[in-house]
């Protein structure tokens, strides 16, 4: 890629029907073969101008203060030059032109914006097989926790990409713990919203990713199993309804197998063979890791 030749050049100029005195301090930026000036609003004495140097001469309190002004509107070009190439943007003096005047002609990218046409783009995968629908639901929850959150933070429809930062995930945290969910709740939500926020940063819409150094730690839940006894007492009791039934017999097979609701909800009768051993087995593939896991029936024919 060829790097065209930045410059910046401060001038001054006659102002219409000048005679004597100060003259128009300008700045000339130059950008390849393309130029653009701009009246920086001061004027200042012909005499103790360098022209070479494009600043005021002297240590008087006049000069001082220009100058200061002028390297401040000189670090500004530059850094508007660099967020233009960052963005990914094509450079031009009118754009630098633009961002230093503070006009943004293009659309800014908005967060929900964003977020809503990942989801209906994740929609179509789940419809091919690419996505779990649990996986989809999630993110949908997801958008609707950050809906609320900016309707309840800032009272608005919706936020620019481009001002997001640290203090506001720091704050969408401190909601979601406060009036949404709990804390493993919250971090998953956050996990989600995290996967939004760096598509935005691989495709130039965010310069910074307001994640770097934010901590999702997730903490450790005790999790208790069931003794022999508790579930013999389970597969003994008679229920009233054939739902509660149904739903005792399906938590049972689970805890047998190991297999976790989702496989179970789309196990099929083919998929009961009958193994080395002789004995029947499971043959199927996991649906969060799509890989085959066989799993030994119980001996007790419980199920089968």
């Amino acid at each position: 890629m060829v790097t065209k030749r930045f410059s910046l050049l401060f001038r001054l100029k006659k102002p219409r029907g000048y005679e004597k005195g100060n003259m128009l301090v300008y700045m000339r930026i130059t950008f390849g073969s393309e130029r653009t000036e701009l009246s920086v609003n001061r004027q200042f004495d012909p005499w103790r101008w360098n022209k070479k140097a494009g600043r005021a001469s002297g240590t008087k309190e006049d000069a001082r203060a220009l100058n200061t002004y002028r390297d401040t509107l000189q670090l500004k070009v530059h850094e508007a030059h660099r967020e233009l190439i960052e963005a990914k943007e094509e450079v031009t003096v009118e754009m630098l032109k633009n961002k230093l005047q503070g006009k943004d002609f293009k659309k800014a990218k908005m967060l929900l914006e964003v977020f809503l046409e990942h989801n209906q783009q994740m929609e179509e995968l789940v419809q091919k097989g690419e996505y779990a629908k649990g996986t989809k639901f999630r993110f949908e929850t997801a958008y609707r926790h950050t809906k609320d959150f900016l309707n309840a933070k800032y009272d608005v429809e919706d936020f620019p990409i481009s001002s997001l930062n640290y203090a506001f995930i720091s704050d969408f945290e401190f909601y979601l713990k406060s009036e949404v969910c709990a804390h493993n709740s919250a971090v998953k939500y956050l996990g989600n919203f995290k996967k939004i926020v760096l598509n935005c940063v691989r495709r130039g819409w965010l310069l910074r990713d307001p994640f770097l150094g934010y901590k999702l730690p997730k903490r450790e839940v005790e999790r208790h199993f069931l003794m022999d006894e508790e579930l013999q007492a389970i597969i003994d009791k008679q229920f009233s309804t054939e739902r509660l039934t149904l739903v005792r017999d399906v938590f049972i097979f689970c805890c047998f197998t190991g297999l976790a609701y989702v496989d179970v909800k789309k196990l099929k009768r083919r998929e009961i063979r009958i193994g080395i051993d002789g004995k029947k087995w499971l043959f199927i593939k996991r649906q969060k890791t799509n890989t085959p896991s066989p799993v030994p029936l119980p001996s007790n024919n419980i199920f089968f």
